[in-house]
């Protein structure tokens, strides 16, 4: 199986960026522990600050990968786009937020593109990437 673990704005800052939130663990150390857990799993990521960046990786993954975890940062509170971007493409996507947005500021509690993935994990730290790919799997 071959997944995609999608990252959107500041989440190459996880591990520096407010750790009493975020945690103090790299993403790129805990996609590299990834890999290991699910040597059954061809898993690739890919981190951008960009929204179209984003967009352009969510269509080239409809050929290349049986499955998506994106972690859309802030976009998923503003972006229609990806959502629409979700919906268009042929393969499942699960959404990832490592803090519990549900908790934090109100205009966090909405999540766009949440409505267009097939599943949403938050606040689960970044645990929340191993239970979106285990999801993946056994669907």
């Amino acid at each position: 199986m071959r997944i995609l673990v999608l990252n959107g704005p500041n989440l190459n800052l996880i591990g520096e960026r407010e750790p009493e939130i975020y945690g103090n663990q790299s993403l790129d150390d805990y996609i590299s522990e990834m890999k290991q857990r699910f040597p059954s799993c061809e898993i690739d990521s890919f981190q951008s600050n960009h929204e179209g960046v984003l967009i352009d990786k969510l269509q080239e993954a409809m050929d290349k990968y049986d499955g998506v975890v994106m972690n859309p940062g802030g976009y998923a509170h503003t972006s229609i786009a990806l959502a629409d971007t979700i919906r268009a493409i042929n393969i499942p996507v699960v959404e990832v937020h490592i803090s519990n947005i549900y908790e934090r500021e109100a205009f966090r509690h909405h999540s766009y593109t949440a409505e267009a993935a097939v599943k949403s994990i938050v606040g689960h730290g970044l645990e929340g990437y191993a239970e979106a790919i285990n999801y993946l799997i056994a669907k």
